[in-house]
């Protein structure tokens, strides 16, 4: 009896087939082309740390504990998995926030690479009007995230108008918002509100903080975050407008074509400041979760990388809100169990920034690797027509 060869080109040909039928699936490549891009730069990631001499296994498997995704053999006092987890998904809620902000511009056709600049003036706004006020929390917490959402939301109309009234491409005028806004609020942070021992704004009262910190429950101290709730609550807010509503609908119409829109009757400039407007309610509420929330001061002259992070993570999550949630997650898990990596498997920290890395460089390939499966199908069906023609000419 002889035996199949897997490595045979007839089922070399069949596995490829089964691939393509599978990644071509217009459906679901929201879904399987970011999960097939994470996959490749896993494998990527795996060979980086086999030539630094380590087990990629063992390093992904701690990078899950130090998440919180998976059990550590022993913790500290008052600490569980429950409270790294909680920890981890408390950073989560400004990335979540900040890349649905990015997600909201790039429907309108609009890059919102100023999302760093958003966050820091409204969390410095924020800060300053209610962080250090003897508001109790009933009121300073809503107060916080009103002023996030409005300081964002006029920040984000401003760039869209210049968009609209003047032509000025949103990427020049967000770099330059961002200099102007990092520069000009670290003068008054030095100047007014420095803290002389940590050198970053005083911090706030824990009243109008958007993280419960060490709260005590079952023994255990945990950081319950707000912020994480209403990120995803959020998300689906946004899905629903973006897919089931007019508004939702003229934006990207608007950012697919805006001279066919405008022929079509939508006002193409009220949606270009409408699309900048929800994004910087975004950014806003990312800047507001992130400074008075995951953190509670500021650091004066930094943007938070988080505002650029939301781009690619964005872009991983194919735009969908739902894909953002996953992505968000993953590069949290990441970024937060890179610690623990380094001091159980021997890996350094730094290599949890290039899984990261390498993750977003296969995500901004997406469009790449579509195009590609769509070609492998174009030719595996060419080659079935020609070889129906064969067979009825014989």
């Amino acid at each position: 009896m002889s035996k199949t060869n897997p490595k045979s080109p007839k089922n070399a040909n069949v596995i490829y087939r089964t691939f393509l039928k599978c990644m071509g699936n217009e459906k679901w490549q929201p879904v399987s082309i970011p999960l097939f891009s994470i996959l490749l730069s896993l494998i990527a990631a795996s060979i980086v740390i086999l030539l630094i001499g380590k087990n990629p296994l063992s390093a992904f498997y701690n990078l899950l504990q130090g998440a919180g995704v998976l059990p550590k053999p022993v913790y500290a006092g008052y600490k569980s998995m429950l409270t790294d987890l909680l920890t981890m998904l408390n950073s989560m809620a400004p990335m979540l926030f900040a890349a649905l902000a990015v997600a909201v511009a790039l429907k309108a056709g609009l890059f919102n690479i100023g999302v760093s600049g958003q966050m820091l003036l409204a969390g410095y706004a924020a800060t300053v009007l209610i962080g250090y006020s003897e508001l109790n929390g009933i009121v300073a917490k809503p107060l916080v995230l009103l002023i996030g959402i409005g300081v964002g939301a006029v920040y984000g109309g401003i760039v869209g108008w210049l968009k609209y009234k003047f032509n000025i491409n949103e990427v020049v005028s967000t770099i330059m918002f961002n200099y102007i806004v990092q520069y000009v609020l670290s003068f008054f942070i030095n100047s007014y509100y420095i803290d002389p021992v940590s050198r970053q704004s005083k911090y706030i009262n824990s009243s109008a903080r958007l993280t419960f910190v060490n709260v005590e429950i079952a023994g255990l101290k945990m950081d319950l975050s707000i912020g994480i709730i209403l990120a995803v609550i959020t998300a689906f807010i946004i899905k629903f407008i973006v897919d089931k509503t007019r508004i939702g609908y003229e934006i990207k119409a608007v950012g697919a074509n805006p001279k066919a829109a405008k022929y079509a009757g939508i006002n193409v400039g009220g949606n270009i400041v409408l699309a900048m407007v929800i994004s910087g309610a975004l950014a806003g509420l990312a800047g507001v979760t992130y400074y008075l929330g995951y953190f509670s001061s500021i650091q004066p002259k930094v943007l938070a990388s988080t505002g650029y992070d939301a781009i690619a993570v964005s872009l991983l999550g194919s735009g969908n809100p739902m894909g953002i949630i996953f992505s968000s997650f993953l590069i949290s898990v990441i970024d937060k169990g890179s610690t623990y990596m380094s001091s159980t498997a021997g890996v350094r920290q730094e290599i949890a920034s290039v899984i990261t890395g390498l993750i977003l460089l296969f995500s901004a390939c997406g469009t790449f690797i579509k195009y590609k499966i769509q070609k492998g199908k174009d030719s595996v069906l060419e080659e079935s027509d020609e070889n129906g023609r064969k067979e009825g000419e014989e």
